[in-house]
């Protein structure tokens, strides 16, 4: 399969033919940077482990020449972080046994600019068509990282493209550059980590760019899964030791719901939740 930019890389761990690392695809993650699949698909990836009627494919979106960079990356170019970042991803779906890891190669820039995204568009159909997973997990809409946002735009515009019998069954926004505590239990997906969770710290772990160059991704994104399996309910014991929190955003492949309608309506129901808990003990007089 050929991508838009000359410097995508598509890698299929174990070495089989990318038709049938493609077809084989049941769950697919669609990330913007390097880590995000891993951070915020890990469901998905523990649904498909071991499996061999199960595979996760992952797509990361852009090059991860803006990452930050401190100690022993603190003096790396862009190219040479774009390197190091794209041996960390390989180096990831290997050891999560995924189906098959492409890399776009597409600038931040790109994803952020909806005039200049069609050529990520394309690629992200191509991939959709090849794979015609089951479930996709990607970006919400509610993230507050303008490249996740437009990576999320980008692929629900090459699902469109689609006839409706070739989408996925399920489209789930996970959370990243903000969590998801704070969305009314009505619209959350609770998604158990449990499984497997050496492998979750060995994935974590991976990304030596990032945690070595000063961001600690591993120990918040572990963190914020414990948290999330103890805080959802006050009054009943922990169902499960590590929870994701996720937005099932099906509706949006299959209605002419606008993204903006969408959230609109979480946010309403999130304001009338919290004004009708402050009356609750304060009522207006």
């Amino acid at each position: 399969m050929n991508f838009t930019h000359a410097k995508s890389d598509l890698f299929v761990p174990d070495a089989q033919g990318c038709s049938e690392a493609m077809t084989r695809t049941t769950h697919l993650g669609v990330g913007a940077h390097q880590d995000d699949l891993e951070f915020m698909a890990l469901h998905g990836i523990l649904q498909c482990f071991q499996r061999t009627d199960r595979w996760f494919g992952g797509v990361t979106c852009t090059d991860g020449a803006g990452s930050a960079r401190t100690g022993p990356y603190a003096s790396f170019s862009d190219e040479q972080m774009k390197s190091v970042r794209v041996k960390e991803q390989r180096t990831a779906s290997v050891i999560g046994q995924y189906s098959f890891m492409a890399q776009l190669a597409h600038p931040s820039s790109v994803a952020k600019n909806a005039d200049q995204r069609i050529a990520m568009v394309d690629d992200l159909e191509a991939i959709l068509k090849a794979t015609q997973p089951e479930v996709v997990y990607t970006h919400n809409p509610l993230d507050k990282h303008a490249t996740h946002i437009g990576v999320f735009q980008a692929l629900l515009s090459a699902i469109k493209r689609l006839p409706e019998s070739m989408r996925p069954k399920q489209l789930i926004g996970c959370e990243v550059w903000r969590g998801f505590d704070w969305l009314p239990d009505q619209f959350k997906l609770l998604l158990s980590l449990d499984a497997h969770p050496n492998l979750a710290a060995s994935l974590n772990g991976v990304f030596d760019s990032q945690i070595v160059g000063g961001k600690r991704y591993d120990l918040a994104v572990e963190g914020r899964r414990l948290a999330n399996a103890t805080f959802f309910d006050s009054h009943a014991t922990d169902d499960a030791q590590r929870v994701t929190y996720a937005l099932d955003m099906t509706e949006l492949m299959f209605t002419q719901l606008t993204v903006h309608d969408f959230c609109t309506h979480i946010l309403d129901v999130f304001n009338q939740e919290i004004m009708d808990g402050i009356g609750s003990v304060f009522p207006r007089c």
